[in-house]
């Protein structure tokens, strides 16, 4: 695989879960309303919460992820080095300036996130400065830069809405069972055919959320597979990148900030130790197998 055959792929994969995702809204949409003898209401009003949710997270998820991450920006005189690497890679990616932040932890760690190259951020702990060399360090920054000119941080905000509109669903859905019940179809339609499909309303109020989830974490992984070609297209140097992912995933610290909400965000799971081959269980990690990543780098 090169570089360009790994970019491609997984633009292409990426378009087909989001088709997926607007194929299980319309249809969670269109069983709940039915099932709550209802036309396009429920949809109405779950759009609408969604929407507001929506333009709070797109001008201010950085910011909650920063605070939360205990990251502090510094400015170039605190790390000339880091400002002239992240300067050259962006003068030759042709990118803007990102703002700057540190994390003062121990674990090697690094994530980009921004609603644009405007009004980007990159931000690194402590602890992966001094563990990596020069060109390993520019490979996690051309990295993270990939996800920023490739509208990575956008697209998990994109498919972050959905996944919290399903789960507006389906709360709507369980909460007017809860205090409701549910009513009558307006059009007098046969009583075993809404009990049906009440049935399937509670199946899909239960396994959509999960299924959601899946989805979002599957999305991410893939993103990441494109941002490590994206960022070895940069460097023209894949060792970089894969020496570091190999250093990061060795080192025995986890992340203290780390939650469960960003872990998708860094280079590699802060949670250290947490994952798994198994076949199950690994559809619910936020990152694709170092190994696996480390084994592409190599083979372009």
């Amino acid at each position: 695989m090169n570089i360009y055959s790994a970019i491609s792929s997984n633009k292409y994969k990426t378009w087909l879960i989001m088709l997926l995702f607007v194929l299980i809204i319309t249809t969670v949409v269109y069983v709940f309303s039915k099932a709550l003898g209802y036309g396009l209401e429920l949809a109405g009003i779950a759009l609408i919460l969604a929407g507001i949710t929506s333009i709070g997270s797109y001008y201010y998820s950085d910011k909650i992820v920063l605070a939360t991450s205990a990251a502090v920006p510094i400015k170039k005189s605190d790390n000339p080095e880091l400002f002239r690497l992240v300067e050259n890679l962006c003068i030759g990616d042709g990118l803007p300036m990102p703002k700057i932040y540190v994390i003062n932890d121990l674990s090697p760690n690094a994530f980009a996130t921004g609603r644009d190259p405007k009004h980007a951020i990159i931000c690194v702990t402590t602890g992966i400065l001094s563990l990596l060399d020069k060109t390993e360090l520019e490979g996690v920054i051309a990295h993270e830069l990939s996800h920023i000119k490739n509208f990575d941080i956008r697209l998990m905000g994109i498919v972050a809405v959905l996944v919290g509109f399903i789960a507006i669903l389906a709360n709507l859905f369980t909460n007017h069972l809860w205090w409701g019940g549910f009513g009558r179809s307006r059009d007098d339609r046969n009583g075993n055919a809404q009990m049906i499909l009440l049935l399937i309303g509670i199946i899909l109020a239960i396994l959509t959320p999960v299924i959601a989830t899946l989805i979002q974490l599957a999305v991410a992984r893939k993103r990441e597979f494109l941002a490590d070609a994206s960022g070895v297209l940069l460097t023209r140097y894949p060792e970089g990148l894969a020496s570091a992912l190999e250093k990061i995933s060795k080192d025995p610290h986890s992340l203290k900030t780390a939650n469960n909400a960003t872990a998708h965000l860094f280079i590699i799971n802060p949670f250290k130790g947490k994952d798994t081959k198994k076949w199950f269980t690994s559809l619910f990690d936020t990152h694709p197998p170092v190994e696996e990543r480390i084994k592409i780098l190599r083979s372009m």
